[in-house]
C-alpha cells in the first residue's frame, strides 16, 4: 500500500471505530467519521483531529462517508449491522469493506453465538456482492488500547478471499499499531469472530482488561501470501 489513503470509519463515534480512526489519522491517513447523525459524526472528528493533529478528519453520515471512502471500516454494533449495510450499500463502488463486527449477543456476550449461515464476514460479501472486496478483520483488538496509544501485544487476523485485500488490510494493521497476520479466505473469520466471546470470558475470569491473542512461533512474514 503506497501514500495516503481516504479511509471512512462507519460507527466511528464508538470506542472501536474511533480508535482505529485515531491511529489511522496520526499515521497520514486522510480519515471520515461516519454515523447516523452527521452531528454526531463531526463532534467526534473534531476530537480525532485535535488528538492527532491532522486536519484531514472530518464528520459525515454513514452513507456520504462510505461514498467517499477508498477503504470504508464498519465498525459498529452486531444489532446495527444488516441496516448499516442496506443504508450505505447504493454508496459502495468497488472499495475494500473491513468488517470488525463480532455478533454479540447481550447479555450472553461470553458465549459463542454465531449466526446462522455462517462468519458475519461471509454474511457481508453476500450482501454487498461485487460492490465491495470484504476483509475481516480487527475483532480481537481492545478498543481501550487502540485509544490510549499505548504499544499493542496483539496480533490482528485478516481473512479475505482476495489475497491482495489481505496484503492491504495487514498494512494497516501495521498502522494502527498492531501485527497483523494472513489468516486464509474469509470462511476463516469464524475463528477470530469467535474468539472475541472468549477474551472476554477471559477478561471476567482473570479480572483482565485487555486480553488478546498472539500467534507463536513466526519470525518474518512472506513476501507473497499462499494461495488459498
Amino acid at each position: 500500500m503506497s501514500g495516503r489513503k481516504r479511509i471512512a470509519v462507519l460507527g466511528g463515534t464508538g470506542n472501536l471505530g474511533y480508535g482505529l480512526a485515531l491511529r489511522w489519522a496520526r499515521a497520514g491517513h486522510e480519515i471520515a467519521i461516519g454515523s447516523r447523525s452527521a452531528d454526531r459524526a463531526q463532534e467526534a472528528a473534531g476530537r480525532i483531529g485535535e488528538a492527532s493533529g491532522s486536519s484531514d478528519v472530518t464528520g459525515m453520515d454513514n452513507a456520504t462517508a462510505a461514498q467517499w471512502g477508498e477503504i470504508v471500516t464498519l465498525t459498529v454494533p452486531w444489532a446495527a449491522h444488516d441496516a448499516t449495510l442496506e443504508t450505505i450499500l447504493p454508496s459502495l463502488h468497488g472499495q475494500v469493506l473491513i468488517d470488525t463486527t463480532v455478533p454479540l449477543k447481550p447479555p450472553r456476550v461470553a458465549v459463542v453465538q454465531l449466526p446462522e449461515g455462517g462468519p458475519v464476514a461471509v454474511r457481508t460479501q453476500a450482501l454487498v456482492g461485487d460492490r465491495a472486496r470484504v476483509a475481516g478483520a480487527f475483532h480481537n483488538i481492545a478498543a481501550g488500547l487502540l485509544t490510549s496509544g499505548a504499544v499493542i501485544d496483539c496480533d490482528v487476523l485478516v481473512t479475505a478471499d482476495d489475497p491482495e485485500t489481505r496484503r492491504l488490510v495487514i498494512e494497516l494493521a501495521g498502522e494502527a499499531g498492531c501485527r497483523g497476520l494472513d489468516a486464509g479466505p474469509l470462511a476463516n473469520s469464524v475463528v477470530p469472530e469467535a474468539l472475541t466471546s472468549i477474551l472476554i470470558h477471559i477478561n471476567r475470569t482473570y479480572r483482565a482488561g485487555h486480553a488478546g491473542i498472539r500467534i507463536t512461533g513466526i519470525e518474518t512474514c512472506p513476501d507473497e501470501p499462499p494461495s488459498d
